[in-house]
């Protein structure tokens, strides 16, 4: 049984077209989910983030995590 190497980066060009199409379709809900957050902070007045603005702009650039975590953590919710 041959082990996945997870140390050696693999070439766009050594991937399975399954393989790509799966890194394609991550990239986009990547890029969709900062877009999102990132359209709200512009349009969210500061008093209504949790903390600074500046802060959070750089937070979302985290991975899936940083827009994740500003819609659950940086928006402070009416009641």
């Amino acid at each position: 049984m041959e082990f996945m190497n997870l140390t050696k980066k693999k070439s766009w060009s050594e991937l399975s077209p399954a393989q790509r199409r799966v890194a394609a379709l991550l990239a986009t809900i990547q890029s969709l989910l900062a877009i999102a957050a990132w359209t709200d902070l512009a349009r969210r007045p500061a008093d209504t983030v949790n903390g600074s603005k500046k802060k959070w702009a750089a937070i979302i650039f985290v991975n899936f995590f940083g827009p994740l975590t500003y819609f659950r953590r940086g928006r402070i919710q009416s009641k």
